[in-house]
């Protein structure tokens, strides 16, 4: 398993992130990879998570959603975690609108790790102290720090 460390930098931990509806809101996100990733084109990431969103939608309650989608061209494992104001309709499976989101992005043959990452990561959200924490984060660099010190104790 690869360390939230490894996954996510402060500047993909974007607080307060702003998002009329799902789609406008993962188009955000794909544009916010594009500028920290530029080889990763910001059309073809937003197309590959609304596609991954057609099969089923990745909220998985409690106000989290966990896109995730096989990259092509990526290298390695890419996440991008947000809070969301205000909440939005992400047709989650207990239909409470989410407003924490942690985007998991990952090469096309990586198959098993793809797997392990997501369990650790909604083992994470599914502790609602953590969830908690992350939600009080006023700045984008203090939602980084609650994030890596949330999963480090976990």
């Amino acid at each position: 398993m690869m360390t939230l460390e490894a996954l996510l930098s402060p500047r993909l931990s974007l607080c307060h992130l702003a998002g009329s509806s799902k789609k406008k809101l993962l188009l955000n996100i794909a544009q916010a990879i594009a500028e920290q990733y530029p080889q990763h084109d910001s059309d073809t990431t937003f197309n590959q998570l609304i596609a991954r969103e057609r099969l089923g939608s990745t909220g998985i309650g409690e106000g989290v959603a966990i896109p995730h989608c096989r990259l092509p061209g990526c290298e390695q494992p890419i996440g991008v975690l947000c809070t969301i104001e205000p909440a939005i309709d992400f047709d989650a499976i207990d239909r409470q609108p989410v407003d924490l989101l942690f985007v998991l992005l990952v090469p096309e043959d990586s198959e098993q790790q793809h797997l392990d990452t997501l369990a650790e990561i909604a083992a994470l959200f599914s502790n609602s102290q953590v969830r908690d924490k992350l939600r009080k984060a006023e700045s984008s660099d203090e939602l980084y720090a609650l994030a890596i010190d949330s999963a480090a104790a976990a």
